[in-house]
C-alpha cells in the first residue's frame, strides 16, 4: 500500500471554517443572551437570541452551497441549538418575568429547556425517516423566538414582566409540550428558493421588511405566534381529511359489496 494510499484511508482530522464560525456565532449571541439578562438587559437579550436565529439559518445553508457538511457540523449545531434557543430564552424568561414566582418559575423554565433538548433529539434520530415537508413538533428556534418576542414587546411596552408570571409560565411550559409533541408544522422545506416567482411576491417581501423595520418587537412575536398555533390547525384539517377519506372509501366498499 502506497503512501498516497494510506492518506486516503486517514479520516480528515480538520473543520470547515466557514459553517462552523456562523454556529460558534450563534453560540456567542446565546450566551450573551443570558449574560444580558443577568445584567437587567433584555432588550438586548430578545434581540441577541434573534440574532442566534439568523446564524442557526445561515450555517447549514452555507454548508450545502459551499459543499462543507459534516458529522461535526451536525453535530456542534445542536449544541449551540440547545444553548441559544433551550437555556438563553428559558433564563431570559426566568429573569424577566418569572423569579419572583418561586417552584413555579423556574419549573416552567426547565420544561422549555428539557422539551427543547428533546426536541432536538428526537429530530436528529429521525433525519431520515420523517416527512421533510413538515416538523413533528415545534422547532426550538420557533419557540425561543416566541418567549424572545415576547420579552421584548414586553419591554418597548413599559410592561413588568413578574406582574403577569403565572400566565407566562403558563405559555412557557405550552411551548416546551408543544416542542416534544406530535402535532405537525409546516416546515418550508420544500419551497422553491432558487424558482422564479411573480413581481408581487418581491413587493410583499419588501412589505414585510418595512413591517420588521417599523415595529420588530410587534411583528416578531405576532409571526411566530401564528405560526405556532398553525401546528394544532394544520393537525386537526389534516386527521379530518384523513377521517373524509377513509369514510368515503368504506362507503365505497359497501356499495361495491350490495351490488
Amino acid at each position: 500500500m502506497t503512501n498516497n494510499e494510506v492518506k486516503s484511508k486517514t479520516p480528515s482530522r480538520g473543520i470547515y471554517l466557514l459553517p462552523n464560525l456562523l454556529t460558534t456565532a450563534g453560540l456567542f449571541a446565546g450566551f450573551f443572551a443570558v449574560v444580558a439578562s443577568m445584567k437587567g438587559q433584555y432588550e438586548m437579550a430578545a434581540i441577541a437570541i434573534f440574532i442566534a436565529m439568523i446564524m442557526d439559518g445561515l450555517d447549514g445553508r452555507v454548508a450545502r452551497m459551499t459543499n462543507t457538511q459534516s458529522d461535526f457540523g451536525a453535530e456542534y449545531d445542536s449544541m449551540a441549538d440547545i444553548v441559544s434557543f433551550g437555556i438563553a430564552p428559558a433564563l431570559v424568561i426566568y429573569n424577566w418575568a418569572l423569579s419572583s414566582h418561586g417552584k413555579l418559575g423556574w419549573l416552567a423554565a426547565f420544561v422549555f429547556v428539557a422539551g427543547g433538548a428533546l426536541r432536538l433529539a428526537r429530530f436528529n434520530t429521525q433525519l431520515g425517516t420523517s416527512d421533510k415537508r413538515y416538523f413533528q413538533g415545534l422547532a426550538i428556534p420557533s419557540a425561543a423566538a416566541i418567549l424572545a418576542g415576547m420579552v421584548w414587546l414586553g419591554v418597548d411596552l413599559e410592561i413588568d414582566g413578574q406582574v403577569y408570571g403565572i400566565w407566562i409560565s403558563i405559555i412557557t411550559m405550552l411551548l416546551g409540550l408543544s416542542m416534544v409533541s406530535n402535532l405537525r408544522y409546516y416546515s418550508f422545506k420544500e419551497v422553491d428558493w432558487r424558482g422564479k416567482v411573480p413581481f408581487i411576491a418581491v413587493l410583499v417581501v419588501v412589505l414585510a421588511f418595512v413591517l420588521i423595520a417599523y415595529q420588530p418587537p410587534v411583528v416578531l412575536f405576532t409571526v411566530f405566534s401564528v405560526y405556532a398555533l398553525s401546528g394544532p390547525v394544520l393537525t386537526l384539517w389534516q386527521k379530518r381529511n384523513l377521517m373524509l377519506r377513509r369514510g368515503e372509501r368504506a362507503k365505497a366498499k359497501n356499495s361495491s359489496e350490495d351490488t
